[in-house]
Parts: structure tokens; sequence; C-alpha cells
């Protein structure tokens, strides 16, 4: 890690069923960088995210996580999906669902230590819902469970953290809390995060890796409404953010 690549790919090539999802993809994330991966629906996102996880192997290529094979290194990386599915009746409460990331980190049988505990709650505190820590995680609101997400990605001390789409279903002003949040998580972790909000991304992260099927890197300052037209296949109407943020709020296409 002396030369501080995080994340390495190399000719990846991945298929469902024999249907070429990932192409030639080449990629280098550096440590503390924040990369905002986009593209069209389909277009690979997900599944390159789940490939730096180790939880999809390539057909071809390489693949390297703190130099090593992503399924070595899990317990370094944060990961938080899509969503969280739950039964809305169950009663798990916030602290529950943080302290699920500690598992790989804890022993594998009986009750969380204090240890573990004490982990939680920082990472509760580090995103700012502490005080909701009894409450059921079903009572609490969207903003307030990507956060708890969040929480629980953290919780194990990840050097790496992965997100897939975190504000999705969140209206415009929860979404610029939590990139906020992200940008003081970068301070200390390298970030990946897919989005569909170019707009709010390009004035956050610092690199985007453009995905359909192959992938394109690009610093955000090179993001134009051009590259955003051809990665989305066809004309893209913006909406300024700075129209609700004020001066550097960027443009969201809408497909």
């Amino acid at each position: 890690m002396a030369d501080g690549k995080v994340i390495e790919i190399k000719g990846l090539n991945f298929s469902y069923d024999g249907a070429l999802v990932l192409e030639d993809i080449n990629l280098t994330v550096e440590r503390q960088d924040f990369v905002a991966v986009i593209g069209p629906n389909g277009g690979g996102k997900t599944t390159l995210l789940k490939v730096i996880l180790g939880l999809l192997k390539p057909v071809s290529g390489t693949v390297t996580v703190f130099g090593k094979p992503p399924a070595q290194v899990r317990t370094r990386m944060g990961y938080t999906p899509q969503s969280f599915l739950a039964d809305q009746k169950f009663p798990v409460n916030v602290l529950d669902v943080v302290l699920l990331g500690r598992l790989g980190k804890t022993r594998p049988v009986g009750p969380y230590s204090r240890k573990d505990k004490s982990a939680a709650d920082e990472a509760l505190r580090e995103v700012d819902i502490l005080p909701m820590r009894s409450r059921p995680f079903s009572a609490i609101s969207g903003g307030q469970r990507q956060r708890v997400l969040i929480a629980r990605a953290l919780v194990g001390g990840p050097e790496l953290l992965l997100l897939d789409e975190p504000t999705a279903n969140l209206d415009i002003h929860m979404e610029q809390e939590l990139y906020a949040l992200l940008s003081e998580l970068n301070k200390r972790l390298t970030i990946v995060m897919v989005s569909h909000d170019v707009g709010v991304v390009s004035t956050f992260v610092k690199t985007v890796v453009c995905v359909k099927r192959r992938a394109v890197v690009h610093p955000t300052s090179d993001l134009s409404g051009e590259i955003v037209s051809d990665m989305y296949g066809g004309k893209v109407r913006a909406v300024r953010h700075d129209q609700i943020f004020g001066e550097g709020g960027g443009i969201c296409p809408i497909l």
C-alpha cells in the first residue's frame, strides 16, 4: 500500500448467464479519494460494487483491494446496500441494526460485548443519530435510516466505504445533509458511491466513474453536459441545484 492504491482493477469482464455486463474495466482508486459511479440503469454500477466487495467473481481480469483479493480484506470494507429489508413488525431497534456491522469483528457466539456496544455508540455519534439508539428502526425517517445504515458500515472500523445509491428516495434537503456527512467521513476514509444524482455528486466528490458496460474515469471538473448525455443515451434536461442550495449547487439531470 506504499503507492496509495486502495482499489486496482485490470481488464475486468463480468457476465450474467453469458450476457456481458462489465467489459474491459480498468480502474484505480487512490487512498482518500471520493468516487461517484454514475450511469444508466442496467449499466453495471451495482455489479461493479459487488465485484469490488468480492461478492461476485469476474469472468476474467483482476481485482485487488489493499493489494489483496477482496474476500481477504472484507473486514477492512464497509458496505451500505440500496435498501435494508426488515419486517416492519419485527422489534429491531437502531442499535440492533448497527451492531450487525460487528459480525466478523466480534465473538461468533454469545451476546455482543461492551466493546461492540461502545463501537456502535461511537458510529451513531459520528453520523449524528446517537439519541435514537433505542428507537425502533421502523419508526424513524428515511434519512435517519440511511444514517443508521452508514453507522452499521462504520462500526467495524473500515478504511474503504462502499455505498449503493444512499440517497435513493430521500428528499433534496436530506440528500444534501447526507452528502455533507460523507464529505466529512472522506477526511479519513476512501469512499466509492453509486449515484444517479450527477448534479450534487459533482459538488462533493473528487472523481466520477461513468459505467455503461465499460468504464470511463473523469475528474469532476471535466464532467460536462455532453458527457452526461452520452452516458445516459440521450438528451438530458438539467435542474440547477444552486436555485435551491445557493452557489455551487451543481446540475442534476432529469432523464
